[in-house]
This record gives C-alpha cells, structure tokens and sequence, in this order.
C-alpha cells in the first residue's frame, strides 16, 4: 500500500531531526527560533489568495503545513504532544464550538435540529470562546481582553480586540457613529502635532488608528485586506505616474512636486475612464 502522503512528510521531518543523520539545521533549531517562519508562511498564503493564484496556493500551504509538522515534531520528541494530538484538539474544538452542526459525540444534527437556528449560532459561539478561555489554567487572572494574539498584525488584533469588546455591548451603535469618533481622532492628532510633541502625536496617531479598525469591522470589512488593498492601488497608481512622467519626456526622480500632483491627478482620471 502506497504511504500517505501526510505520513511521508512527517516521516522525511523525522528524518531531518534525526541527530545523527539528520540536517544540522533541522536538528539545531527550535520552536522559538522558527516562530517568525509561521508568521511569513501565513502571509504568503494570504498572498497567494489575493492574487488568485490557485499553484502558488498549493505550495504555500504546504510551506505553511510544513511549519505545523515541524512544530509537533519538536514537541514529541520532548514527550509532550505530536501531530495526531494537534489533529484531536482542533477537531473536539470544533465539534465542541459548533453545537449547532455537531452532537458532542461529533455526530452530524438532523437538518431539522432547532439547534441550527442562524440567530442563536453567534453568541453561542462567543459564549463557548468565553467559556474556553476561563477554563485554560493562567499564572494571572484572566482579563476580559485576554487571548488575542500580540503577535498579529496591528490592525487585525484591533479590529479583534474591539470585536471582544463589542461582545460586551461596549459598542458604537452604528457606522455613522464611528466615523463621527474618526474625525475626533484626527482633530486630536492635528492638535497633537501643532504641541510638537513626539509621543503625543505617536498616540493620538494609535488612536485614530484604532478608531478606523472599529470602523472597518462596522462595515464588515477586513481593515488589514484593506489596507492591503490600498497600498496595492498605490503601488499601481505611483508606477503609473511615473510612466506618465517618462512618456512626458521627464523623469521621477528629477520631477517637481507640482508635476508629479499632475501625473497623479492625470493617472486617477484615466482609471476612472474620464478623459
């Protein structure tokens, strides 16, 4: 019978661990010290999804997978966990988040279940988060925010935090709402900078930033894919400009400000179609 293909992979894993035989890379590094890889594989992946390239994907995930397995492999050699007890805690997870799908045993709800009611599912889930994070052992007490990664993007751990907060009814009613606290931010940062003070200004900029995180999450968008999203539309905006420039007989680097506003101004237009 043919291996499979996940036993190959944590069987070659093995192999490069191997102290012995094995790669002295492989062998000489830690969880820790290839932490920030996780991280950089995952973007990758997201990378892979925003350009639609369906080959990249493929082998991202499988980058990122291959972080997964080097992990647990770490972990079973110190005894304390390997990639099926990874396998086992995310399925209970799952079947134990989703008590509207699954029976506790992980058998499938009939369709009719009243369990499946749309309206209930989100505050079951939140309740269920809640219930998970008072249940994990902690060296402090647990705080309400507690559990949000430090790790993640600045912008997605805000928008995060204030989806926990909004859990608590500590929320702005609407959107309208959190664009009139957007202004006031950016009124306190312009107040911030005419006190010329650095870290004033670094705060008030936190702020406001935070602020345009809770409006995103109002408007069911993604801040950070947005933000990716802007800088894309820059990037293409900039290069654009700077073609204009050179077809125009000049260059970026020698342009003035008032031509390159121009160029801009010309490159926006032609996006919109206006002549």
């Amino acid at each position: 019978m043919a291996e499979a293909p996940l036993d190959a992979l944590r069987r070659v894993m093995a192999a490069l661990r191997d102290p012995n035989r094995g790669c002295a890379w492989d062998v000489a590094q830690t969880s820790a010290s290839i932490a920030p890889y996780a991280l950089e594989e995952a973007y990758e992946v997201v990378d892979a999804i925003a350009r639609g390239d369906l080959g990249d994907l493929r082998e991202e995930l499988g980058d990122l997978l291959l972080q997964v397995v080097f992990h647990a492999r770490m972990a079973e050699e110190a005894g304390a966990f390997d990639l099926d007890d990874v396998a086992r805690t995310i399925v209970a997870k799952l079947v134990r988040r989703h008590p509207h799908v699954f029976e506790p045993d992980g058998t499938l709800l009939p369709a009719g279940s009243p369990r499946r009611d749309a309206r209930a599912v989100e505050a079951q889930w939140q309740a269920i988060k809640a219930a998970e994070r008072a249940a994990k052992p902690s060296r402090a007490p647990a705080g309400p925010l507690d559990g949000v990664a430090r790790t993640l993007p600045a912008l997605t751990r805000a928008e995060k935090i204030s989806r926990r907060a909004a859990g608590y009814g500590f929320d702005w009613s609407d959107a309208a709402d959190v664009v009139a606290k957007v202004r006031e931010e950016a009124d306190e940062v312009a107040e911030a900078l005419a006190g010329d003070d650095g870290q004033a200004v670094a705060e008030e900029i936190g702020d406001l930033l935070f602020s345009v995180a809770n409006l995103a999450r109002h408007a069911g968008i993604d801040p950070e894919a947005a933000l990716r999203a802007g800088n894309d539309k820059f990037v293409r905006r900039f290069t654009a400009m700077a073609a204009r420039l050179e077809a125009e007989g000049g260059t970026l680097s020698d342009a003035d400000l008032a031509a390159m506003e121009a160029a801009w101004i010309a490159v926006k237009r032609a996006e919109r179609g206006e002549a």
